[in-house]
């Protein structure tokens, strides 16, 4: 049993980044690692789901990093609070075992509103002129004002757009060393996620990628040293990568698609065609390399039509229909009537419009929350116009599609021996019974 325990939460990390990470190594020597594969959709959200509660999205509900509400036809994008997650998350069940234990949760997604002791997670506060103001949700309420005198605002512009990279993760990983010293909760999850940046904007293999491993390496050998000051002992060190990014060199367009097909309607306004969900018999929620298409009242005949449209088409490896996404533990009444899932070497974009004259206005924005499906050509700028391109061929790196091959595994690494379940194969799922069990609290 342990006193402390520190779960790292890391996107995009690789053995092979493993292997030439010094400061890593060195505080992670004498213990051990083992390779992880992430549940289907390999994506931020559902994930992390997964890592927290030890259900596949079947039980967990976070289908995708967003969220089609067919009874109000609204998408929600990244901003859910944390009752969208379905069952007990970690900080909880260690909560009804030992109440005197604690946990802090620092900035994974859907942890606002948490019921951890202490959380940090961004909410910047949307001004009614369309323009934002810095701000983080915390727990307790005072806890980012104190923060952002120590440290400064938490720097959003470097969390996500063409801004982002390690000084994100870096503000991360020093508020939580200051929420340590403060509180030392007995359980301190943190996610850090800059290795995502470079890797989707410029390939996995990149110099621009191998820097940003070098980032963090740097990053972890200083957290470690500040947490173990903060508790005044060595705390157990658990660290999670929640998916690898493979190279893509090809990128589909389900809703263009859909739309060439009289499925999806668009409407017209002063900034261009807008997707309207109303009168679309079909359209497609894209998140990476998978997306869910909502078929209007579950229409079986178009549910069909739709399958038929994507089947052999080139960048897609699978078209699930209903009883098929049981294959991935998908079947959620969250998820679409079809999922398309991309080949390794292929991306979704969310694109309706058939000329770039006639995009939204949105498209051009970093606009995380507008925008039906994800978008990460953020990452890029044209500089000519200092506004978000339109060319999706410039991604050079994605995940999201189910595990295949050994590429797409990620690893989970323990400070000390004899935690990790090597000869099952490890699964994300499985982090939720890594941590409890160091805690002496067994799970059914």
């Amino acid at each position: 049993m342990h006193d402390y325990i520190v779960l790292l939460s890391i996107p995009g990390l690789r053995e092979r980044d493993v292997t030439v990470m010094r400061n890593l190594r060195t505080v992670m020597m004498g213990g051990e690692i083992a390779d992880l594969t992430p549940s289907f959709p390999c994506v931020t959200c559902p994930v992390q789901a997964a890592m927290t509660t030890g259900k596949p999205a079947s039980g967990h509900g976070v289908v995708a990093n967003g969220f089609y509400w067919r009874d109000q036809q609204q998408v929600e994008m990244w901003t859910s609070p944390n009752n969208c997650i379905a069952g007990p998350q970690l900080w909880e069940v260690l909560a009804g075992a030992a109440p005197k234990r604690s946990s802090a949760v620092w900035f994974p997604l859907h942890s606002k509103q948490c019921t951890a002791d202490y959380v940090c997670t961004p909410a910047p506060i949307h001004n009614p002129d369309g323009s934002e103001s810095l701000w983080c949700y915390t727990r307790p309420e005072a806890l980012y004002g104190t923060l952002r005198d120590e440290l400064g605002h938490f720097p959003l512009q470097h969390f996500w757009g063409p801004m982002a990279n390690a000084k994100s993760s870096q503000w991360i990983a020093d508020s939580a060393a200051c929420a340590a010293r403060q509180w030392q909760p007995n359980f301190l999850y943190i996610y850090l996620p800059h290795l995502d940046y470079a890797a989707q904007r410029t390939g996995p293999d990149s110099v621009a990628a191998e820097q940003a491993v070098a980032e963090l390496d740097e990053l972890i050998g200083s957290l470690y040293q500040q947490l173990c000051a903060a508790y005044d002992t060595t705390p157990l060190l658990l660290i999670a990568g929640e998916y690898t990014i493979t190279p893509v060199d090809h990128v589909t367009y389900p809703n263009r698609r859909l739309r060439e097909a009289g499925l999806l309607a668009v409407s017209e306004s002063d900034d261009g065609e807008h997707l309207d969900f109303e009168h679309s018999a079909a359209w497609a929620m894209v998140d990476h390399q998978f997306s869910h298409v909502f078929v209007r009242n579950g229409d079986v005949e178009t549910t069909g039509k739709v399958a038929d449209l994507f089947r052999g088409t080139p960048g897609i490896a699978e078209v699930l229909v209903g009883p098929e996404l049981v294959k991935y533990d998908l079947a959620h009444q969250r998820s679409g009537e079809v999922v398309l899932v991309s080949t390794p070497d292929s991306w979704q974009a969310y694109y309706w419009w058939l000329d770039d004259s006639q995009s939204p206005g949105f498209a051009r924005k970093v606009d995380i929350h507008r925008k039906p499906g994800y978008d990460p050509v953020e990452l890029h700028i044209d500089p000519a116009s200092k506004s978000i391109p339109l060319d999706a061929t410039l991604i050079k790196g994605s995940h999201g599609a189910p595990v295949t091959d050994g590429t797409q595994r990620t690893v989970m690494l323990a400070s000390e021996p004899g935690l990790l379940p090597h000869h099952t194969g490890m699964r994300d799922v499985d982090v939720f019974d890594v941590v409890l069990r160091q805690f002496g609290v067994e799970v059914e």
